[in-house]
């Protein structure tokens, strides 16, 4: 996974060793921008490397599980960084995105690992990380305190259990959940990826890159067509609930927006039959269900 170095000390929070890849030079830019909440001196971290929990927060044990190593790890440390529009890489780990940007998701680092890969913590990008033995960069966090063993053993028994996600009960209708990067948000770099998470398991034969696709919009449609970017769709069989969209180039800065057509005869369904209601626009046959700017580089 990308990594992020700590502004001061030397020591690194957390967040910096749970999350993927971050180059060097982004990492100065962020540094530079002055993020404060993840400067270094260790915080979220006692002197073993153990997760810190807040007085009074009402955190539960760590265990082996999803939720606790969200609410132990991901949400109090991790999310501090890696969260919105400036989150490095696009990864998020708060609580709405983490597991469906980690799990059976190729690092961008890396793109041979997964980021978490289920049953095979050995190959899961972000234990090698932790363990500081990765092909690429230093362990982290960079200059430590490191994540102790006993607490890498949690991530790395939830990874051998199947790496499974919380237990929520699913809505009758096939709903959309969360689109990354959110409608009408600001990213400060091109996501290299773009996240699509429904409530059911979609049906993988009704899939393909004629279903959703990106492009540029342009401010007025009048005068300018609308540019379709190349993108490469995908549908994990480990996480079917997640589509992800890689788009072929990185977007340069401009106004961009996630479209399902209508009028292709592929349609977004679960495996139950169900089909996603999509409400078209201005009779086009196209609909807008996500947009986002891209920002220009600092």
């Amino acid at each position: 996974m990308n990594v992020f170095r700590a502004a001061s000390g030397g020591r690194g929070t957390l967040c910096a060793e749970i999350l993927a890849s971050l180059g060097s030079r982004a990492c100065v830019a962020l540094i530079a921008a002055g993020i404060a909440a993840c400067a270094g001196s260790g915080e979220g971290l006692d002197a073993n490397g153990r997760p810190l929990a807040p007085e009074g927060s009402g955190a539960v044990p760590l265990s082996a599980d999803f939720d606790s190593i969200q609410a132990n790890i991901f949400t109090p440390i991790c999310s501090l960084c890696h969260v919105g529009g400036g989150a490095p890489e696009g990864l998020r780990l708060d609580a709405a995105n983490s597991f469906n940007l980690l799990v059976a998701v190729p690092s961008t680092e890396v793109s041979s690992l997964d980021r978490v890969k289920p049953g095979d913590p050995n190959n899961s990008y972000i234990i090698q990380k932790l363990e500081g033995h990765a092909a690429v960069g230093a362990q982290m966090p960079l200059g430590g305190p490191y994540l102790s063993a006993s607490i890498i053993s949690f991530i790395r028994q939830w990874i051998s259990d199947g790496a499974q996600p919380s237990a929520v009960p699913a809505a009758k209708n096939l709903l959309i959940t969360s689109i990354v990067p959110e409608d009408a948000e600001r990213v400060s770099e091109s996501p290299p990826q773009i996240m699509i998470a429904f409530n059911h398991d979609l049906d993988v034969s009704q899939i393909d890159r004629r279903s959703v696709h990106i492009e540029r919009l342009m401010p007025d449609p009048s005068c300018e067509a609308a540019q379709r970017i190349a993108a490469r769709v995908t549908l994990s069989s480990i996480n079917p609930k997640v589509l992800m969209i890689w788009p072929s180039r990185p977007l340069v800065a401009g106004h961009y927006g996630l479209i399902i057509d209508s009028a292709s005869p592929l349609r977004f369904s679960d495996l139950a039959g169900q089909t996603l209601t999509i409400r078209t626009e201005n009779g086009s046959g196209k609909s807008v269900i996500s947009s986002f700017d891209v920002e220009d580089p600092p």
